[in-house]
């Protein structure tokens, strides 16, 4: 496997049947618990109340995806799900998938993005901070292995 240059532009689109395989694979290396499988991913691909967003460089290479829900009769949008390839990490990758999820909320009319994480995910912790989350709440046991989770709340202009 090629490594990522540090320098490589990181392009955001929403995802499509063929992302599929990259899409499920990233799930699975990503997560131990509390995974979209295969199916959910096709449902969310043709959903009105989701979209789904991939990061990629150099044209085909999948460098990761955020799940986004939209529930009528509110104006707040949830981060559902973000994961990157371990080999992007540190490379401007979540950060392009946040923005790009904003965005998104925004031109759903959205006033706020919502997301939760894992307590002891200190490296997201420091990316959702450093783009202007808020912390709001903390959940017990919310993650099907009996881990903890910080609420973020942040407020789309």
């Amino acid at each position: 496997m090629t490594p990522m240059p540090a320098t490589a532009a990181v392009r955001v689109r929403r995802a499509e049947l063929s992302d599929l395989d990259d899409l499920v694979a990233l799930e699975e290396s990503s997560f131990a618990t509390d995974r979209l499988s295969r199916a959910q991913y096709r449902r969310h691909l043709d959903s009105e109340s989701a979209q789904v967003l991939v990061a990629s460089a150099n044209h085909r290479h999948f460098l990761g995806t955020a799940v986004v829900f939209f529930r009528k009769g509110t104006q707040v949008a949830r981060l559902y799900s973000i994961a990157t390839k371990s080999e992007a990490r540190g490379k401007g990758v979540g950060s392009a998938l946040l923005e790009a999820s904003e965005k998104l909320a925004e031109r759903r009319r959205c006033t706020a993005l919502r997301l939760e994480v894992r307590t002891d995910n200190e490296d997201a912790i420091r990316l959702y901070e450093r783009l202007g989350y808020r912390r709001m709440g903390r959940y017990a046991r919310y993650y099907g292995d009996g881990a903890d989770a910080w609420r973020y709340e942040k407020v789309i202009d």
